[in-house]
């Protein structure tokens, strides 16, 4: 029985789509690795950091009210003395991660 090509480059294809989005990291991953040195790990602003900049509590409503869009701008562009931008160390995607995980620590 031959088998034509088709099916196993669908095959291959799907197994490269499935083990590239097993090694993509989720927003907390992000946080935690870009964030959370100013953020604190919860985001509530309590590092050392945090605390000189009254960096406010991503949880708090006064940032939950923002937008997803006005979140993931700022993430981008950052804040001139106060936040660097991300958007040529992060993808859209991946700030979009940022921006969910942001919401999951709503009050």
């Amino acid at each position: 029985m031959r088998v034509g090509l088709g099916p196993l480059l669908i095959v291959i294809s799907l197994t490269l789509v499935f083990s590239i989005s097993a090694f993509a990291e989720s927003g907390e991953e992000i946080f935690k690795r870009r964030c959370a040195g100013c953020h604190g790990a919860t985001g509530a602003g309590d590092t050392t950091i945090g605390k000189n900049l009254k960096l406010r509590d991503l949880g708090s409503p006064d940032v939950q009210k923002q937008t997803d869009e006005e979140l993931s701008a700022i993430i981008s562009k950052g804040k001139p003395g106060r936040m660097p931008a991300f958007e040529n160390k992060l993808t859209k995607e991946q700030i979009g991660e940022v921006v969910k995980f942001i919401r999951r620590l709503k009050k």
